[in-house]
């Protein structure tokens, strides 16, 4: 990917000084060979041909002008859409591995269960998490697993429902999009309740539009007062891939949690 830099270096903007020479130096030599027309018709085609020559030369540099700023803004945002992604989820991973520690004694079997699943999602996060889209169903997939390992992780019994009703599941999206949520959910939610944890997630999607609902019961006393990077990042990512086409919406009430993601397709 070519930073902004190296659009300006390859020769992507159209040189404006080169320009107003060019514009300049034809109005002086209007000027020197005026008396050299014979008649007033000579001039006026003259000065006809001159005009729409720089017309069209105005109108070419303005559009060369025009599509170098869409580069750059493209690539300025190709480029902060990669960082957000690789922010994502990354200690997740570190409590797995620890976790995974005790489980190679203690169930040799259910190990090996969990290095699979964690080799998948470190697959898709590292590779697909690079793809500018990929299927919905593979989105679930990766989330399913998450909830799985997570569920390995905890002694206490925790509750989560995860329903999908789902009428195409190669509709592409962004991935690594719903986690940021999930992963909220069980952070600030089950993490901190001893009992009666709970998640319920309800996704569907039709060829216009996906829905992605998530609740979690909390503890209150147990949240931390300063706000995480996730949201924020979140918010960014739909901003730049589906501005004014999504609508998230946050809300917390008598220590239960909810977020509404919609976005719509077309």
């Amino acid at each position: 990917m070519k930073s902004p830099e190296q659009l300006s270096r390859k020769g992507y903007s159209f040189p404006a000084w080169i320009y107003w020479v060019f514009i300049l130096g034809n109005m002086f030599l209007l000027l020197i060979f005026e008396d050299h027309f014979e008649d007033n018709e000579q001039n006026g085609v003259a000065i006809v041909f001159y005009f729409s020559a720089l017309i069209l030369l105005t109108l070419k540099w303005l559009f060369t002008q025009i599509k170098t700023i869409i580069n750059l803004k493209n690539e300025k945002a190709k480029t902060e859409l990669m960082h957000l992604q690789s922010q994502v989820n990354p200690h997740f991973f570190f409590n797995m591995l620890n976790n995974l520690y005790g489980w190679v004694d203690k169930d040799s079997k259910k190990a090996q269960e969990i290095i699979l699943k964690l080799s998948d999602m470190m697959r898709y996060s590292i590779y697909d998490g690079q793809r500018e889209r990929v299927n919905l169903k593979e989105e679930i997939v990766y989330l399913k697993n998450y909830i799985d390992l997570h569920k390995s992780r905890y002694l206490k019994t925790i509750d989560v429902n995860f329903n999908t009703q789902i009428e195409d599941g190669s509709i592409q999206v962004i991935p690594l999009l719903f986690i940021i949520l999930l992963e909220n959910a069980f952070k600030h939610g089950v993490e901190n309740l001893r009992e009666n944890a709970y998640i319920n997630i309800e996704m569907s999607s039709t060829d216009n539009e996906i829905k992605f609902f998530i609740e979690n019961n909390f503890d209150e006393n147990a949240l931390d007062s300063e706000p995480g990077i996730g949201i924020k990042n979140l918010r960014r990512r739909l901003e730049l891939v589906y501005p004014k086409n999504h609508i998230l919406t946050l809300e917390s009430k008598d220590q239960i949690f909810t977020a509404q993601l919609n976005i719509y397709l077309k």
